[in-house]
């Protein structure tokens, strides 16, 4: 969630499925947190309305996620790869909708996202990223099936300071996408709004 959109995104007229309001009483602080949400993203992040019922928890996660921004070991590309199979392995369509939009934005071939629900199969993938993707499939499974192979195979191919960071960054994934899901926050249309095909 680290990239500004090329273009804002307008209003998009659906029936929200969330299990918490997303309404609030328009304070200062809302106020604040929706323009920045807006000059940022094109729109207010339905996840942010949802931490906005607890001002502790909004504040913590997103400094957490802006100093997640700053981690640059791996590249972006194969982080983002990895979030999308946890996103799409969890059923998390808002993290699945909002992440190919970010992507896309961040020049992430769109090959590789459309074939996430094949890519054993699928010839876009390099060695590296089949790894990655096996590795994330393996920690989002409850519970996790993270094997020593799967591990030495990574190591052989990224640096421990690499491996590291792309376990957090499927960690963090995991808190996104499980987290959206159990608050019922369902796709928010920014997929509609960039030129990726549906898959």
């Amino acid at each position: 969630m680290s990239t500004r959109p090329a273009a804002p995104i307008a209003p998009i007229e659906r029936t929200s499925s969330a299990r918490i309001p997303l309404e609030h009483r328009q304070t200062l602080f809302v106020r604040l947190v929706s323009g920045w949400s807006r000059r940022r993203y094109g729109a207010v992040l339905e996840p942010g309305l949802a931490m906005l019922h607890n001002r502790r928890v909004l504040v913590s996660v997103s400094r957490f996620e802006m100093a997640v921004e700053k981690w640059s070991s791996v590249d972006q590309g194969l982080k983002d790869l990895a979030c999308a199979a946890v996103a799409a392995q969890i059923g998390c369509s808002w993290c699945m909708d909002f992440g190919w939009y970010v992507s896309r934005d961040k020049g992430l071939d769109v090959a590789k996202l459309e074939h996430l629900s094949d890519w054993r199969e699928a010839d876009v993938y390099t060695r590296l990223e089949r790894s990655v993707l096996a590795y994330a499939e393996a920690m989002t499974a409850t519970p996790p099936e993270v094997t020593d192979e799967l591990v030495a195979d990574l190591r052989e191919q990224l640096t421990d300071e690499q491996l590291v960071e792309l376990t957090e960054m499927i960690s963090l994934e995991n808190l996104r996408s499980r987290t959206n899901s159990a608050l019922g926050l369902t796709s928010q249309g920014f997929k509609d709004h960039c030129e990726v095909p549906a898959p």
